[in-house]
């Protein structure tokens, strides 16, 4: 299937890389047009079984089933504004983490980045997923030999479904954790990592594993 990913940044980088790598074709969609295409160019490498990626202009019409905001929270009410109803019965994949404007301490104490989102498009399957998981990582789809957890929430059983299954395409290990109010929990789970880096001195190469 074809995904459409708003961002062409880092977090873009690398989910695109995931998906192209299992088969699914990326429609990358950002303000910066030339940075989105040159993003493009470099993915090609990572396009597997047909797969292929391209770009759109910001604003152009949404077409695929699945979009993930690859954005930080304080860019998404733009972004729901500018492309308004064209989310409604769409797949809305939030990687976000909700941290405050110094990136010291979470948004939200009562309700989540995800739940916020779900707010502003009701008409939406909004899936909380990706944000416990770096970058870098992403590119590369493990840590230590290990496949990286995509811990995912969300309250459309079929949607989570959906992006799991892409997640597994490209390598991943998908956990279902549960409704869309358990991203309270996976954002406080990605504070955590991303505020470890310094601790554990990692480099935002470190992945959030469970093992059984």
């Amino acid at each position: 299937m074809n995904v459409t990913i708003i961002g062409a940044g880092n977090m873009g980088r690398g989910i695109a890389t995931r998906l192209l790598s299992g088969g699914h074709s990326v429609t990358l969609i950002d303000q910066n047009e030339a940075q989105a295409a040159e993003l493009a160019k470099q993915l090609q490498v990572s396009a597997k079984s047909g797969a292929t990626v391209g770009t759109a202009p910001s604003g152009s019409t949404l077409k695929d089933e699945v979009v993930v905001l690859a954005v930080y929270y304080p860019v998404v009410a733009a972004v729901v504004e500018q492309y308004g109803k064209q989310f409604d019965g769409k797949v809305v994949v939030d990687i976000t983490n909700t941290l405050n404007d110094t990136f010291t301490e979470p948004r939200f104490d009562n309700t989540s980045g995800a739940e916020e989102i779900a707010k502003l498009l009701p008409n939406s399957k909004v899936v909380k997923a990706f944000n416990t998981t770096f970058a870098g990582t992403l590119i590369s789809g493990q840590v230590a030999g290990q496949p990286l957890d995509v811990l995912i929430a969300g309250d459309d059983s079929a949607a989570k479904a959906l992006v799991a299954d892409l997640a597994q395409a490209g390598g991943l290990r998908p956990v279902d954790v549960g409704p869309l109010r358990r991203a309270r929990q996976l954002e406080a789970v990605g504070f955590l990592h991303i505020t470890l880096q310094g601790t554990l001195g990692t480099n935002w190469g470190s992945a959030v594993k469970f093992i059984s």
